[in-house]
């Protein structure tokens, strides 16, 4: 009897802990709603100062990574903008092979520009370290991509 007893509150016991982590922390969607709502100078400010916390800029760096963190968040706003604009124009169609590997390709050399960029800015010890950071947010990407299930096609 007291084996059971000790079984069910270890039992209890895990179940509360499991679903007190998995409502730890914000909701993805819920940030990246609120992230959405910024201005883009908003986001680029407080992308420029993240920036500037973790690689140590100075005042010259910063006011050179905000312009180039105001031209992306620009950029990103138009693009949220137009999806939304397709998807209540119900124009929910998944786009083709061509327009896909077009959109790869504008992607990789933005990101091609960005290194060159952030090159020319940073010194070598802070190059690494945003070098390194943007590998582990590219690795949390494709982990949560990665977590998706997949669809069965009939």
């Amino acid at each position: 009897m007291k084996k059971f007893i000790f079984i069910a509150i270890a039992f209890v016991t895990l179940q509360i802990t499991a679903q007190h982590r998995r409502n730890e922390g914000p909701n993805m969607r819920e940030r990246s709603q609120k992230m959405s709502q910024l201005t883009p100078d908003e986001a680029a400010t407080l992308q420029t100062k993240k920036m500037t916390l973790m690689l140590d800029l100075n005042e010259s760096q910063q006011a050179e990574i905000h312009k180039i963190n105001l031209e992306n968040a620009t950029k990103r706003k138009e693009m949220m903008e137009a999806r939304k604009a397709k998807k209540d124009a119900n124009a929910v169609e998944k786009p083709s092979k061509e327009a896909r590997l077009k959109m790869m390709n504008a992607m990789l050399d933005h990101k091609i520009a960005m290194k060159a960029k952030m090159k020319t800015i940073l010194n070598e010890k802070q190059y690494t370290k945003w070098e390194t950071a943007q590998a582990r947010m590219e690795g949390k990407r494709k982990g949560k991509m990665g977590e998706r299930p997949k669809r069965k096609h009939n």
